[in-house]
């Protein structure tokens, strides 16, 4: 029995997946960063960016379809987030929500529109410009790790596998050169930046549990690593992620030979969510290893999600009590390269990663 419900959430990596949809393994098309949905009700959409600067702030823009995406049934709402967090402690988290009519996506490319914000880009060279409140971003991303995808970046559930939540990393890691301003003060610096694009036809909630999620860089080192739970229903099945490139090449990222753990986990005070200090990813192929440890420092984001969901929606989550939460954290990334139990390499750097949290906080297993 717990084989069949186990089946029921599954990377969709077969060669009729790859047919079905149209992609080539190993080769990722211009045409999968443009918008995968139209915006209807069911469907949610988004792009999204991050950067550590080397200023020492962090910035991370997300152009989305809908403002929830935990309640993606309704129609087209454009929406802006938009994070900044600078060296001096200041931090501004902003969202915007515009009128349907300002919004437009090509399908042919990454090229959305929103008002006069826009992100657009073509795998390889992405500029970025949105404004909220007195935060204006000017980005330009360009590529240094070429596109990747799990597979078909397609996660299927249900007993028809025809719930989808679909993810295509576009830039692993890229160069960013950027202007933006705060409260009228204007800085120009560069950093390190990542893009991924996610769409999907049900709300997340409903087929996930908890998620961590973290992309980062150490020395010549890229990684981009998650490890996803599944919903309850679906047996809690892990679901991983894993990608290292080693001077702008891709040297591991089979899903079969990653095992995930957590240490020095605690109750966040915050959200009541349990939270591991230290996340490691570790792959095992033949005599070589890898292995990719997170340590947070910091957290960057703390967030009930309930705080986001206002009139008839919030009454409505408490009825059912609805308990996700969102956390981001900064650290250290430290990567290892370990053949026949030697130390071949290791590097560290400054990284962001974040823990999504839908459900309630699992039940021990014994």
């Amino acid at each position: 029995m717990a084989d069949s419900i186990t089946s029921l959430a599954a990377a969709a990596d077969t060669d009729a997946d790859f047919e079905r949809l149209g992609l080539t393994r190993g080769h990722i098309q211009v045409w999968e960063d443009g918008a995968r949905t139209d915006g209807r009700g069911g469907t949610y959409e988004w792009w999204y960016f991050d950067g550590h600067l080397d200023d020492g702030a962090t910035l991370v823009v997300v152009f989305l379809t809908k403002r929830d995406l935990n309640t993606p049934g309704g129609p087209l709402e454009p929406t802006i987030m938009l994070d900044l967090d600078l060296p001096d402690g200041t931090s501004r988290q902003l969202r915007q929500t515009f009128d349907m009519t300002t919004w437009s996506a090509a399908t042919d490319r990454a090229d959305v529109r929103i008002g006069p914000h826009r992100f657009s880009g073509d795998l390889h060279t992405y500029r970025i410009t949105a404004a909220l409140e007195d935060v204006t971003v000017d980005v330009t991303l360009t590529g240094q790790v070429p596109p990747w995808r799990p597979g078909t970046g397609v996660t299927r559930v249900g007993s028809g596998r025809n719930l989808e939540f679909c993810w295509l990393p576009a830039v692993p890691q890229g160069h960013v050169a950027i202007d933006y301003t705060v409260g009228g003060t204007s800085h120009t610096t560069t950093g390190t930046g990542y893009h991924d694009h996610n769409w999907g036809n049900v709300a997340m909630m409903k087929i996930f549990h908890d998620w961590y999620w973290a992309r980062g860089k150490a020395g010549p080192y890229s990684v981009i690593t998650s490890f996803i739970t599944a919903h309850a229903k679906y047996n809690y099945t892990p679901l991983p992620v894993f990608m290292v490139a080693k001077d702008g090449q891709i040297i591991a990222d089979d899903p079969q030979k990653v095992t995930f753990s957590t240490e020095n986990v605690h109750t966040d005070r915050v959200t009541g969510k349990p939270v591991a200090d230290i996340t490691r990813y570790t792959y095992r192929d033949g005599l070589e290893r890898y292995v990719v440890t997170f340590t947070r420092a910091e957290y960057l984001v703390r967030e009930k999600m309930i705080d986001q969901v206002h009139g008839l929606k919030r009454l409505g989550a408490r009825i059912v009590r609805f308990d996700g939460a969102y956390l981001r954290f900064a650290g250290d990334v430290h990567v290892e390269h370990v053949r026949a139990g030697e130390l071949v390499d290791e590097a560290h750097d400054r990284g962001i990663w974040e823990l999504m949290y839908f459900g309630h906080a699992r039940p021990p297993a014994f």
